[in-house]
């Protein structure tokens, strides 16, 4: 059985933060790291890991540790919102393992955080106690409205609030734009989301990317077969040709299945850092004979 965790840690600047995190995934038996992916306007790092049930939550646990070890939210500062510094931590079946296994896996990890670090957690999407709950924009604005955790109380001092969940392949990418026309990227994004009425399985927002002069349309796509990637970026670059704005490229965050890529595969999508260690299939069987 095999079981992929996809961590969101806020911090994606300080480059010795991010090693001590990767270097508690790697320190645990069992635990393959297959990506890390960081950016200094989301001041955000995404790590990819996977190995079966035990070692990849005691490799989430681990890195959750370092992250509250070495990040203080009452400093942080970034375009991408969220909850703790160690932000989110799903749980995704690979090979052989059940969404409900994951859930449990997460509940128990969750369960970890709080008793041994005091940071307290909320359950989402599979693992959520609470129908409010199962979304992750719903968790994080209704912890600002004053929602207790799911499990312990209030919130770390440094750390903050911990999300953790179970659930499907997300895809995570952006659509970089020529242009510093922020609200132009916020209202593409609210016409492709599902939430507004755009398309299924998508949820977006509008970014700047103050080091870069860019703003993007920034995606979570949680189901692929639903709608496909090239639907979602043929969409925002015929709302950008309406608005005069052109499309640098997109850039995929973390790793995508295979079948996602062939859904798509006559479609030009202008990846910018597209290559086949991203692809998660083919890493998990290079990270096993090595």
């Amino acid at each position: 059985m095999t079981i992929e965790c996809v961590p969101n840690f806020s911090e994606g600047r300080d480059c010795a933060v991010v090693a001590s995190i990767e270097h508690a995934v790697k320190s645990v038996p069992g635990a393959l790291l297959l990506d890390s992916t960081s950016d200094v306007d989301h001041n955000r790092t995404v790590l990819t890991f996977a190995g079966e049930a035990k070692s990849v939550a005691d490799a989430a646990f681990a890195a959750v540790k370092a992250a509250v070890a070495r990040i203080d939210l009452t400093k942080h500062e970034g375009v991408h919102p969220r909850l703790g510094a160690a932000d989110v931590v799903p749980f995704v079946p690979v090979e052989g393992a059940t969404l409900e296994a994951c859930a449990a896996l997460a509940r128990e990890t969750g369960a970890r955080i709080w008793s041994e670090l005091r940071v307290p957690v909320y359950l989402y999407e599979a693992a959520a106690l609470r129908p409010e709950c199962v979304r992750l924009e719903n968790v994080r604005r209704l912890a600002g409205s004053g929602l207790l955790p799911d499990i312990g109380e209030r919130p770390h001092p440094t750390a903050g609030y911990c999300v953790v969940g179970a659930r499907e392949f997300l895809v995570a990418w952006n659509i970089i734009l020529e242009t510093h026309d922020l609200g132009a990227a916020r209202a593409i994004a609210g016409e492709i989301r599902e939430s507004s009425g755009g398309f299924a399985a998508v949820k977006a927002l509008g970014l700047a990317l103050p080091s870069r002069s860019r703003v993007q349309v920034s995606i979570n796509l949680t189901d692929y077969r639903r709608t496909p990637l090239h639907v979602v970026f043929d969409a925002v670059a015929g709302r950008c040709r309406q608005r005069g704005i052109r499309v640098e490229g997109s850039e995929l965050i973390g790793m995508i299945p295979q079948a996602a890529l062939d859904a798509s595969a006559a479609h030009d999508l202008r990846w910018l850092n597209m290559r086949p260690e991203l692809v998660l299939e083919s890493r998990l069987q290079t990270m096993r004979r090595t």
